[in-house]
């Protein structure tokens, strides 16, 4: 199977922690599986560019087809199989370019051959599909209060100094330095909100689990977990759960190299889509019950 440079791409997210968060300690483990004889240690490279490098050197041996179905080995997944089946259809998504289909059958990855390209709607609706971009950007979230999240107080004045430095952001026309700081700021906001809800947060059907069955302590959440879990659980709605995905990829161009390889360019309307998701998660955080 030969993959094009966005599906690799792609790949590498899912590998690196769309499935699971691997350390550079855990890729080198994962691609040592594939036959290579890597040794974790000082000067090794960024985690996205060592991914890359280890993908483009399987890309067209049998190797490749072995690594899709170690990232979406069913075992990995028994606690959480619907995670698994949406990083399948994700990844579907550019696999088709590719003339190629994941498929879960039960407890075994197949692969097979497709002969149509579909490309999915690029508007981001709602569970219901009632919700799109432009009905989202049009809510109004007026008194947003911090202190209404009931976080450690510490916690919450650095979130107060951040929404400050995020209006000069948005202010002075700088999307990217806003991107990263509500992508930030969103995930103190879920993890805060964690640690006010560690029973309801761990017992979840999305919380993501160690190779054990376990799941992971808080602090190895990542975005991603804290999203659909807070989802999950009530707090948060289809709405803001759909576009604080799409803020979390945003976020993912931090490293440059990650942004010139995805052509990735922000401008004022990203920023905003991005502060209205902020808003609007303080806002349902603030007034949702758990279930």
């Amino acid at each position: 199977m030969i993959l094009q440079q966005k599906t690799l791409e792609k790949l590498r997210n899912i590998i690196n922690e769309e499935s699971v968060y691997r350390s550079g300690p855990q890729l080198v483990e994962f691609f040592n599986q594939l036959g290579f004889k890597d040794v974790y240690g000082p000067g090794f490279p960024s985690r996205w560019k060592f991914t890359d490098e280890k993908l483009s050197q399987i890309n067209g041996r049998p190797e490749i087809d072995q690594c899709l179905k170690n990232v979406f080995g069913v075992i990995n997944y028994i606690n959480n199989l619907p995670h698994l089946d949406s990083l399948i259809k994700d990844f579907n998504n550019y696999l088709a370019f590719d003339k190629w289909k994941v498929k879960r059958v039960n407890a075994e990855i197949q692969f097979e051959k497709v002969s149509n390209v579909v490309i999915p709607s690029k508007k981001v609706e709602s569970e219901d599909n009632n919700l799109k971009e432009e009905d989202f950007l049009s809510q109004e979230f007026k008194n947003i209060n911090l202190d209404a999240l009931s976080l450690d107080s510490l916690i919450t004045d650095v979130i107060k100094l951040r929404f400050e430095e995020i209006k000069i952001c948005l202010r002075n026309n700088a999307p990217l330095s806003t991107i990263f700081l509500i992508g930030s700021t969103l995930e103190g906001i879920l993890l805060g909100t964690a640690l006010l809800y560690p029973q309801k947060y761990n017992q979840s059907k999305s919380s993501p689990k160690d190779k054990n069955g376990g799941v992971k302590p808080f602090h190895l959440w990542t975005l991603s977990n804290l999203i659909d879990v807070s989802n999950e659980i009530g707090l948060l709605k289809q709405d803001v759960k759909k576009f604080s995905h799409s803020l979390r990829d945003f976020r993912n161009y931090i490293h440059p190299y990650e942004q010139i390889s995805s052509q990735f360019n922000p401008d004022k309307h990203t920023a905003r889509i991005c502060w209205q998701v902020l808003n609007a998660a303080v806002y349902q955080l603030s007034s949702n019950k758990v279930r």
